[in-house]
């Protein structure tokens, strides 16, 4: 009895029934898309134009905590003072931040 009415019903799906299913998808990738992936990109483009005005006298803070100042820039690397006479060799992408001028000094 059952195994007949099982072979019975054969119905087709209908393609709306495939997009309604495929919705939930479709929306959890434009909220991932949203919440994670953009505001990442932005923040990539703000550090990537932060890090290409770099110039002598910028005073910056490092990923690992160093605050200086900035003595020579070269196309991947920086050379950074971070106390009188201390010169230390950093790649770009360890910069963190960039400080308002005089704050080095307040340190």
């Amino acid at each position: 009895m059952f195994i007949t009415n099982a072979l019975a019903s054969t119905g087709t799906p209908s393609v709306t029934d495939s997009l309604i299913s495929f919705l939930p998808l479709v929306v959890i990738f434009l909220l991932f898309w949203v919440m994670i992936i953009r505001p990442q990109m932005n923040r990539t483009k703000e550090q990537n134009k932060m890090i290409g005005s770099l110039q002598k006298g910028d005073e910056i803070i490092t990923t690992g905590g160093q605050v200086g100042r900035v003595v020579k820039v070269g196309e991947q690397f920086i050379d950074l003072e971070i106390a009188e006479g201390v010169i230390t060799h950093i790649q770009k992408t360890a910069i963190q931040s960039m400080l308002p001028k005089g704050t080095y000094k307040d340190l």
